[in-house]
């Protein structure tokens, strides 16, 4: 009888022990799997605007291989009708701006052709497109992202 007491709270114990360790792989998971979408409007000359939608994959300390993003751009009533960019490669941290030496800024550079872009982190919920220098645009307010 004593045998069977032990057995099965041996049982239970595993089991209990199984489900305990499964909150901490699914937060190991999600981490692993960390993403952020922003997505806005820019100006253009020729049409209504460019929507884009940006999805950073990874952390700012995960390694460079893990870094990974999408960009798509597509241009609103443009009359010549271009067809919609999507980009995918890596992206990197880079410190500094010249007008805030502790500014975050976000380096996408595309796998094969097309154009490196770099974003400033305004806050936990905006990027702003700046130049290639790390400089703001004047129309900065114009050229940001929300996290979705």
């Amino acid at each position: 009888m004593q045998f069977k007491s032990l057995l099965a709270g041996s049982a239970m114990l595993a089991l209990l022990a199984g489900c305990a360790s499964s909150p901490m792989e699914q937060q190991q998971e999600e981490a692993a799997t960390a993403q952020a979408t922003y997505q806005g409007s820019l100006p253009c000359r020729n049409c209504d605007g460019i929507d884009l939608d940006v999805t950073m994959m990874g952390e700012d300390t995960s390694a460079a291989e893990e870094r990974t993003f999408t960009l798509n751009a597509s241009y609103r009533n443009h009359p010549q009708t271009p067809p919609d960019e999507n980009y995918a490669g890596n992206w990197e941290v880079l410190t500094g701006t010249p007008s805030d030496p502790d500014a975050t800024v976000y380096e996408l550079t595309p796998d094969g052709d097309g154009q490196i872009y770099y974003f400033m982190r305004i806050d936990e919920s905006t990027l702003e497109l700046i130049d290639p220098e790390r400089r703001r645009f004047e129309n900065g307010e114009m050229l940001q992202l929300t996290r979705q």
